[in-house]
C-alpha cells in the first residue's frame, strides 16, 4: 500500500517528485530547525491516483486523520474547536513551481461557532471575522467554483459604501455583515449552505487542490513551460499563523537577492496586518521589505538570518514566504526563486565569486532561452518620449503594443498579428491566457512579488507593476492617467527595466549584451549605460566563454547569403551547416529556371544552365569569402521544381483567357504543358532533392561547377574557402553514388582548368527514415552526414508541417497527444532513435565520420542536449540563435558530466 501522507519531519529537499517542491522544502526547513508551522504533505501519488480513478484514494482519509491528530496534540488545539480552534491552510505544491496556477484555501476550520472561539482567544473580533470572510471567499471560488468576482465585487461595494480605500479600514461589524453576504452568495450559487463541519471543509479543500492540477490555466501553464501533465501536485496542510492580527503582525515575500537584477541585499514586499494571499494578489500595494526593520527590528533580524542560512544551504537565490504573528516570525515556504534573465547571469557569477558554486555549476544555472532574452533590442534612451507614469520594474524588457484589458481582447488582437500590452488593475491566475500572448504586462497594483510580477518573470515577459497613478477601468476599456484617457487599441510602451510607461511607439536599439556578442567585450562594456549593465555584460562573457571551452558540439549557422554568413560569424558561428541554394533561383532568375524546364533539347537546356552558372558562382564567392577559413556546407537544390513555376490554376486561367481573346502565347502554352506534366498531388514526397538532380540533366552539375569555380578563384586570391557539397533527400546509396560520380567528374574538370586539386567533401542529408536505417550503406559514398530533422520529423510522423500546424496541432497539444510541437523540439521517442541509428550506422562504416544537424532543432535548447548525447559533432541553426546554441552546447557537456558522476 502506498504511503500518501508525510509529516514535515519525515521528508527533505531531494523528494520533490513525491512531496512536490513546496512540501520538500517545508520538510527541509523543518529539518534545519527554522520556524515552520507544523503540518503534513499529501503526496503526488495521491494526485495521480485521483486523476486515474476519479476519486480520492480511500486510505487517504485515514492517513490524514492520523497526521491531523498528531498536529493537534503538538499544538494543544483541535481543528475547528469552539474555544481555541486550530485552523489550517491547504495549498498545492507541484514538483516544478507553477506560481498562481493552482489553488490555496486559508483558515480552514472556521465556522459560525469557532469564529467566536477565535475572537475569544485572540481578543480581536475584527480579526476573527476578517479570517472568516477570507475562508468563505477562497472556499467559494476554489472549492465550489463560484465566480470570484461575486466576492471581490461585494467587498469593493462595501468599501465604497463605507468610504474607505483598503479592507483594513473595515470594522468588525462591517466584516460580520460581509460574511453574511458571502454566505448568501454561496447558497445562491452552489445550492447549499457553506459547510460548517471543519473536517468536511478540510476534505473538500484537499480534493479541490487535487482537482486544480487539471484546471485550464494549470494545463495551459504546463504547456507553456514544458512541464509534463502526469506529475500531479502534492497538497500541503499546515497550521495557520496569522498576519492579520493587527499592527504587530503582517505577511511578506522576500528574496535573498533581487530577482530582477541579481544584486545581494534586502529585497521583497511586506504588508502589515494582512494574510499571505494579499501580497501575491496585489490587492494592496506593499511596503519595501527594508521598512520591516523599523516596524519590528527583532523579527527583521531573525528573517535576515534565516535568509542567509537558506541561501547558503541551497547555494542559490531563494524565494521565501513568511508571516509575522504578533511579533513571532514563521516561514511558510521557500524555493529556488524564479528570476529574470539578467539576474540569472549575475547571480550565477556572484555565487562563483563567493565560492558557493563552480563555473560548471554556473552555466548549468542559466539557459539559452535566458540568454536569448538578453539579446533582444531595448528602448533607445536618447529618443524623444512622452512619459505617462512610472511603476515598479518587475520583469526586464521593452514592450510596445496596443492596450488590451482582458484575455479575449489579448488573444483576438494577437491572433490578428498585433503586439499587445495587457493592462489590469491587478492580475490573477485567470489572466494567464492573456499574459502568455502579451508582449508586456502593466498593472496599477501589486509589488515585485505580486502575481503579475512572478508569472511575468517566469515567462520572461516584460512587466511593470504597482503603477498606482493608473486608473484602470476594464468595464469601459479605459485607462486614465495624468488627466489623459487612453482606450483599448491605443499604443503604449513599457520598460520593465526602469518601470517607465510611455505613450506611443518608442524606438529600440541593440542591447549591450548583443553589442558584446557582435563586437566584443570592450564594445559591450562601452554600450552599457551603467555599472549594473556592465556587470551583466561581464557575467554573460564569463559564462559564454566557459560554455565555449566546455562544449564538444561545434556550432554552425544556416546561412543563404553573404550577409547571413557575416552575421552568423559575428555571433560566434564556426561555419555554415546549411546553405540553401534554392533561394538563389528566385526573383529575376526564375525565368532562367523556366527555360531549363521548357528546353526542347539538350542544347537549349545547356544554354539556360550556362546563363545561371555565373550568377551561382558569384553567390558562392561572396558566401565563402564571408566564411573564409571555416567550413560551409552547401546543399544542392532541394524543393520540388514546381515551386519555381507559376501556379497551375492561375496559369490555366491566363491561357484560357488569352485563347478567348484570340491571342496566341506560345511560351505560356508550353509552360502550362510543362506545369501540368510536373504537377504532383504531394510534391514534398515527389520530384525533389536528389531525385530532381537525377531527372533534370545538368542541374546538380551546374551547382557543383559554380562551387568549384568559386573555390578556385578564392584560393587564387590567397583565401581559404572550405565548401562541402551536400546532397538532399537521399534514401538509397545508389542515388548518392550517381550524384557523387557526376560531382567528382565536374570537380576534376574544374581542378584541371584551375591547375589545383579540388577534392571537396561530398556528403548527404539524412532526412528519411530509410536513410537513417541504411546509414551504414550510404556512408560508403558519403564523406559526412547532416540530419535534416525537419523532414525527418515530417516523414516519421506522416505530417506535412505547413498543413498540420494550422489544422490540428492546437488540438493535439490541448488533449495531450503532443507535449510540444515535434518541429520545435525533437521527438526523442520517435525521431530520436532514427538519429541515433544514423549516427551508429555511419560510424560503423567510417568511425571518424563527421556528423551534424541542420534542421531548426539545431537551435532548440532541449534538442541540443539530445544531439550532444547522440554523439553529433555540430549543430547548425539560424544566425540569431548561434549564441544560444553555444551556451546550450556547453551546458549539455557540463550537465552530462554531472549526471555521469552523480
Amino acid at each position: 500500500m502506498p504511503k500518501y501522507v508525510y509529516r514535515f519531519s519525515e521528508g527533505g529537499m531531494d523528494q520533490k517528485d513525491l512531496l512536490g517542491g513546496k512540501g520538500a522544502n517545508l520538510a527541509e526547513m523543518s529539518r534545519l530547525g527554522l520556524p515552520v508551522p507544523p503540518g503534513f504533505t499529501i503526496t503526488t501519488e495521491a494526485c495521480r491516483a485521483y486523476m486515474r480513478d476519479g476519486h480520492v484514494p480511500p486510505d487517504l482519509r485515514v492517513e490524514v486523520t492520523l497526521a491531523l491528530r498528531e498536529m493537534e496534540d503538538t499544538l494543544g488545539r483541535s481543528l475547528g474547536d469552539f474555544h481555541e480552534p486550530l485552523l489550517v491552510s491547504v495549498r498545492s505544491g507541484a514538483k516544478f513551481s507553477m506560481p498562481g496556477m493552482m489553488e490555496t484555501v486559508l483558515n480552514v476550520g472556521l465556522n459560525d461557532a469557532s469564529v467566536q472561539g477565535l475572537t475569544a482567544v485572540t481578543g480581536d473580533e475584527r480579526f476573527a471575522w476578517d479570517s472568516y470572510r477570507r475562508l468563505l471567499q477562497m472556499f467559494g471560488r476554489t472549492v465550489l467554483d463560484i465566480d470570484g468576482e461575486l466576492f471581490s465585487g461585494a467587498l469593493e461595494d462595501l468599501k465604497t459604501e463605507r468610504g474607505v480605500r483598503d479592507d483594513t479600514e473595515l470594522s468588525a461589524e462591517d466584516l460580520r455583515g460581509l460574511v453574511a453576504t458571502y454566505k448568501a452568495v454561496v447558497r445562491e450559487q452552489s445550492g447549499a449552505d457553506f459547510p460548517q463541519h471543519p473536517r468536511q471543509q478540510l476534505d473538500m479543500a484537499i480534493e479541490a487542490v487535487l482537482r486544480s492540477w487539471n484546471t485550464d490555466r494549470a494545463v495551459l501553464y504546463r504547456r507553456q513551460e514544458g512541464i509534463p501533465n502526469d506529475l500531479g501536485t502534492a497538497v500541503n496542510v499546515q497550521a495557520m499563523v496569522f498576519g492579520n492580527l493587527g499592527p504587530t503582525s503582517g505577511t511578506g515575500v522576500c528574496f535573498t537577492r533581487d530577482p530582477s537584477t541579481g544584486h545581494s541585499g534586502v529585497y521583497g514586499d511586506y504588508l502589515p496586518n494582512a494574510q499571505g494571499e494579499d501580497v501575491v494578489a496585489g490587492i494592496r500595494n506593499t511596503v519595501p521589505l527594508a521598512e520591516l526593520e523599523s516596524l519590528d527590528a527583532a523579527a527583521y533580524a531573525e528573517l535576515r538570518q534565516a535568509m542567509r542560512r537558506l541561501e547558503t544551504h541551497y547555494r542559490d537565490l531563494c524565494d521565501i514566504e513568511f508571516t509575522i504573528e504578533d511579533g513571532t516570525l514563521w516561514l511558510l515556504q521557500t524555493r529556488v526563486g524564479k528570476r529574470t534573465a539578467a539576474a540569472a547571469f549575475r547571480v550565477a557569477t556572484q555565487l562563483v565569486d563567493e565560492d558557493l558554486i563552480t563555473m560548471d555549476e554556473a552555466i548549468a544555472r542559466v539557459t539559452g532561452a535566458q540568454l536569448g532574452k538578453l539579446l533582444f533590442p531595448q528602448f533607445d534612451t536618447e529618443a524623444d518620449t512622452e512619459l505617462l507614469t512610472t511603476g515598479m520594474a518587475a520583469s526586464p524588457g521593452a514592450a510596445v503594443g496596443e492596450i488590451v484589458f482582458d484575455n479575449a481582447q489579448a488573444v483576438e488582437r494577437s491572433e490578428a498579428g498585433a503586439k499587445v500590452v495587457l493592462v489590469r488593475r491587478e492580475t490573477n491566475p485567470d489572466d494567464l491566457q492573456g499574459m502568455m500572448v502579451a508582449a508586456g504586462i502593466l498593472t496599477a497594483r501589486g509589488g515585485k512579488t505580486s502575481h503579475a510580477a512572478v508569472v511575468a518573470r517566469g515567462m520572461g515577459t516584460c512587466a511593470v507593476v504597482g503603477a498606482d497613478e493608473l486608473d484602470v477601468d476594464a468595464a469601459r476599456r479605459e485607462l486614465r492617467v495624468g488627466g489623459r484617457t487612453l482606450h483599448a487599441g491605443d499604443t503604449i510602451a513599457i520598460d520593465g527595466t526602469s518601470g517607465r510607461v510611455y505613450l506611443g511607439e518608442v524606438p529600440v536599439v541593440d542591447s549591450p549584451a548583443m553589442t558584446y556578442i557582435a563586437e566584443g567585450l570592450d564594445a559591450g562594456r562601452a554600450a552599457a549605460p551603467d555599472e549594473e549593465t556592465r556587470e551583466l555584460v561581464e557575467a554573460v562573457h564569463r559564462i559564454l566563454s566557459h560554455a565555449d571551452a566546455a562544449r564538444s558540439l561545434h556550432v554552425r549557422a544556416n546561412a543563404d547569403t553573404a550577409e547571413d554568413a557575416r552575421r552568423a560569424r559575428e555571433r560566434g558561428a564556426e561555419g555554415i551547416g546549411l546553405c540553401r541554394t534554392e533561394h538563389m533561383f528566385l526573383g529575376e532568375r526564375r525565368e532562367l529556371v523556366e527555360r531549363v524546364i521548357l528546353a526542347a533539347d539538350d542544347d537549349e537546356r545547356d544554354a539556360a544552365l550556362e546563363a545561371l552558372l555565373p550568377l551561382q558562382r558569384e553567390d558562392f564567392v561572396e558566401i565563402l569569402r564571408a566564411m573564409d577559413g571555416l567550413p560551409a556546407t552547401i546543399r544542392l537544390i532541394d524543393p520540388p521544381l514546381h515551386e519555381f513555376l507559376p501556379d497551375l490554376t492561375e496559369l490555366s486561367v491566363e491561357v484560357a483567357l488569352a485563347a478567348e481573346r484570340g491571342e496566341n502565347d506560345e511560351r505560356r502554352e508550353r509552360l502550362l504543358t510543362a506545369v501540368r506534366r510536373m504537377h504532383e498531388s504531394n510534391p514534398m514526397l515527389g520530384l525533389r532533392g536528389v531525385r530532381l538532380g537525377l531527372v533534370v540533366p545538368g542541374l546538380f552539375a551546374l551547382q557543383v561547377r559554380a562551387v568549384a569555380q568559386a573555390t578556385a578563384r578564392l584560393r587564387g586570391e590567397g583565401a581559404d574557402p572550405r565548401p562541402e557539397i551536400m546532397v538532399p533527400l537521399v534514401g538509397s546509396v545508389r542515388e548518392l553514388q550517381l550524384v557523387r560520380q557526376e560531382a567528382e567528374r565536374v570537380l576534376a574538370e574544374e581542378g584541371r582548368a584551375a591547375d589545383m586539386l579540388l577534392d571537396l567533401p561530398i556528403g548527404c542529408m539524412i532526412e528519411l527514415p530509410r536513410a537513417a536505417l541504411t546509414a551504414h550503406r550510404i556512408a560508403e559514398q558519403a564523406d559526412f552526414f547532416s540530419f535534416g530533422t525537419n523532414d525527418l520529423t515530417q516523414t516519421t510522423w506522416g505530417f506535412s508541417r505547413d498543413d498540420v500546424e494550422a489544422a490540428f496541432f492546437s488540438r493535439y497539444l490541448a488533449n495531450g497527444v503532443l507535449r510540444i510541437s515535434p518541429f520545435e523540439t525533437i521527438d526523442g521517442e520517435g525521431v530520436g532513435p532514427l538519429v541515433r541509428a544514423g549516427v551508429a550506422g555511419g560510424r560503423a562504416t567510417k568511425p571518424h565520420m563527421h556528423i551534424g544537424v541542420c534542421g531548426e532543432h539545431g537551435g532548440d535548447p532541449e534538442s541540443i542536449h539530445f544531439f550532444h548525447d547522440a554523439g553529433l559533432d555540430y549543430v547548425s541553426c539560424s544566425p540569431y540563435r548561434v549564441p544560444v546554441a553555444r551556451l546550450e552546447a556547453g551546458r549539455a557537456a557540463v550537465m552530462a558530466g554531472q549526471d555521469a558522476t552523480a
